[in-house]
């Protein structure tokens, strides 16, 4: 089946795709575990998602997937946000289509939404380039080499 989407900057993830009740393709969420329209963000979104799951080992359970937030009065989902098991948020995540260039518009918007959330490590990626992030309890932010994996218990 032709997906039309490019190849991403992430490993290949296995991913279920079918053709929807709309006609549109749709892809199985990893981490809601239902059919979503598969749009070129989504396409970013799953492989960030099996990425988080098979390679930084959160389980799908503790990965937050448009997560509800409200910034100065008005509502807003974040992309993804990696839990540990015992419910501290450890990763924040902006996805972008693959087409749509990283900025700091894009940093920054993940920047407010972590003004909400504290999470200590942001990730903005488009698929094919990929901005990381430690905040320090201060809100100082340092590039990071790696994302940070689920600890163990």
């Amino acid at each position: 089946m032709d997906l039309g989407m490019p190849p991403l900057q992430w490993p290949p993830a296995p991913l279920k795709i079918q053709h929807g009740a709309s006609g549109k393709l749709e892809v199985r969420c990893l981490a809601r575990r239902k059919w979503v329209v598969l749009e070129p963000e989504e396409w970013v979104r799953q492989h960030v998602i099996h990425h988080c799951i098979d390679v930084l080992h959160y389980p799908a359970g503790c990965i937050a997937v448009e997560r509800p937030l409200v910034l100065n009065g008005m509502n807003r989902r974040a992309d993804i946000v990696c839990h540990t098991t015992d419910g501290q948020a450890q990763l924040l995540v902006e996805c972008k289509a693959p087409e749509v260039k990283l900025s700091q518009d894009a940093v920054s918007q993940v920047a407010r939404y972590n003004m909400v959330l504290q999470v200590p490590a942001m990730l903005v990626t488009n698929g094919l380039e990929h901005v990381a992030y430690q905040i320090d309890p201060d809100g100082n932010a340092t590039p990071l080499e790696a994302l940070p994996s689920c600890p163990a218990k």
